[in-house]
């Protein structure tokens, strides 16, 4: 069967909530993109609406915007569509989606001019304040200061700190959807974590 270009692809409004009911309810994620890479439409709809959901609640914590996050997930999976044949299932697929959407949310982070030097959050060791960042996350005042402060970090450090601090994901998961050495996380994440401190220390 021929694959239809992405003019007619099941993405757009697959992940809307008047969406019709899953039709590919009970079926297995890897039956269904081996269905999608061969052209069905409607299986790869099925995957966009059992995966968007937690997809886009990354792009949100990445992005820090709903607008945002749901762009960068449509066009997340726009590229996973068009890559279908390339997914041989050696991950699941929500797993393979995770880092094409961690990807998209970095370049878009890249582009973005940032908000003020990383060297402005200063250095603290992580002891010098009680209060854990990943544990700042209740209410709308710390929701927003916690956004405020990543936009202190760089791409690679948000990515990096969100997947490990709010998604916790293990560090090779995050060197491969990143595209860095574990040690190279570790180290984005140590550092994040003093940047965040500092941050909403002097904040709150």
């Amino acid at each position: 069967m021929q694959r239809p270009d992405e003019r007619s692809s099941p993405v757009a409004g697959a992940s809307s909530s008047t969406a019709p009911p899953d039709a590919g309810a009970g079926t297995d994620d890897t039956l269904l993109a081996v269905r999608a890479a061969e052209g069905d439409q409607d299986a790869f709809a099925a995957l966009v609406r059992r995966h968007a959901p937690v997809l886009i609640r990354l792009a949100t914590r990445l992005l820090g915007t709903p607008a945002e996050a749901e762009d960068a997930v449509q066009d997340a999976f726009l590229s996973a569509w068009r890559r279908l044949p390339e997914f041989h299932g050696q991950a699941s697929f929500g797993t393979w989606m995770y880092r094409i959407v961690t990807n998209r949310c970095l370049n878009v982070l890249r582009a973005r001019r940032p908000v003020a030097p990383l060297e402005a959050a200063g250095e603290v060791a992580a002891a010098e304040h009680a209060t854990s960042p990943a544990r700042i996350t209740e209410g709308r005042d710390a929701v927003r200061e916690l956004r405020e402060a990543l936009g202190l970090l760089s791409a690679e450090q948000r990515a990096c700190w969100v997947l490990r601090e709010l998604d916790g994901r293990s560090y090779e998961f995050i060197a491969e959807a990143v595209g860095i050495s574990q040690e190279a996380v570790r180290a984005r994440v140590f550092r994040a974590r003093r940047c965040l401190t500092q941050a909403l220390g002097a904040w709150r």
